[in-house]
C-alpha cells in the first residue's frame, strides 16, 4: 500500500490511535508494552525513523517520540478508517433539530452549525456562495490542548472575521471529486499557524445557494466518527433546500 510495507502500517496505526487519544508524541516503549505488536522495541525504532523519512512522522521539539504527519494521517484516512455508521436514531435526530427552521435560509444554516458543533465537539462552521459565514462551538476548542496555544486561538478566532479566507476555501472545494475533503496542517491551510489544525467539509447546493459545511479542530480529531456526521448533515441541507427551491 503506496510505499509502506505491512509492519509500518501497523505501527503507523497504533501510533495515530495512541496520539489520537493522548495527544503527546509516542515513543516506541509505549507501542510495546502497550500495543503487543510482537516485535521488539529497537524494531519498532528502526521502523519509525523509516516511517519519518518517508513524511509519515515528524519530530515535535519538546520529545524524543514522533507524532503523525499530516501525510500520516492523510494516509490513514485514506486506506486505513473504518467510518462508523450513524445510527437511524442519529439521522433522525439530526433531521429534528434543523426541520422546524426550514423555510428560513439564515435561521436553518445558523441552527445547523450550532448543532453539528454540539454533535462533534468541534468549531463547526458554513460557508456559502453569498458571502455568509455562520459559525459555532469555540469553546469546544478550548477542551483541545492544542489550542491553549494563545497565537494558534487568536490566529484562528481572528480568520472567522475573514469572509474571504473561507469563501477561498469554497472556491478550491468547487470540482473536488471526493464528498468529503479534509484539510491538515500547514499545507492545506497556507499558514504555518495552523500545522496542529484539521477541518473536515462537504459540500451542499440548491438553485441558487452553494456551500459547504465542515468543522475545524485539531488533526487528532475522530475522523471515523466525524467525517459520516459531515457527510449526512451536508445531504441533509442539500435535501431542504432543494426542497425549499432555494
Amino acid at each position: 500500500m503506496e510505499d509502506l510495507t505491512q509492519r509500518q502500517i501497523d505501527i503507523l496505526r497504533t501510533i495515530i490511535k495512541e496520539y489520537s487519544e493522548s495527544g503527546v508524541a509516542v515513543g516506541s516503549g509505549i507501542i510495546e508494552k502497550k500495543y503487543k505488536l510482537g516485535v521488539s522495541p529497537a524494531t519498532i525504532r528502526n521502523e519509525m525513523v523509516e516511517l519519518a523519512k518517508k513524511g509519515y512522522l515528524k519530530k515535535t521539539h519538546f520529545s524524543s517520540g514522533r507524532v503523525p504527519s499530516a501525510k500520516g494521517f492523510r494516509f490513514y484516512i485514506k486506506h486505513l478508517m473504518k467510518q462508523r455508521d450513524l445510527s437511524t436514531t442519529d439521522e433522525v435526530a439530526y433531521k429534528n433539530s434543523i426541520w422546524d427552521e426550514r423555510a428560513e435560509t439564515h435561521k436553518l444554516l445558523s441552527q445547523a452549525v450550532k448543532v453539528l458543533s454540539q454533535r462533534t465537539g468541534q468549531l463547526s462552521l458554513i460557508t456559502t456562495n453569498h458571502g455568509d459565514l455562520y459559525y459555532s462551538g469555540m469553546a469546544n476548542l478550548l477542551n483541545q490542548p492544542e489550542f491553549l496555544d494563545l497565537n494558534l486561538s487568536r490566529s484562528l478566532f481572528s480568520r472567522l472575521d475573514e469572509i474571504s479566507y473561507w469563501e477561498r476555501i469554497l472556491n478550491e472545494f468547487t470540482g473536488f471529486e471526493d464528498e468529503i475533503r479534509c484539510m491538515l496542517g500547514e499545507e492545506d491551510f497556507h499558514d504555518p499557524t495552523f500545522d496542529a489544525c484539521a477541518s473536515v467539509w462537504a459540500e451542499f447546493e440548491g438553485k441558487e445557494l452553494k456551500g459547504l459545511i465542515g468543522v475545524v479542530g485539531s488533526k487528532r480529531m475522530y475522523y471515523d466518527s466525524v467525517i459520516p456526521q459531515i457527510k449526512y448533515f451536508s445531504n441533509l441541507l442539500e435535501e431542504i433546500i432543494k426542497e425549499q427551491n432555494l
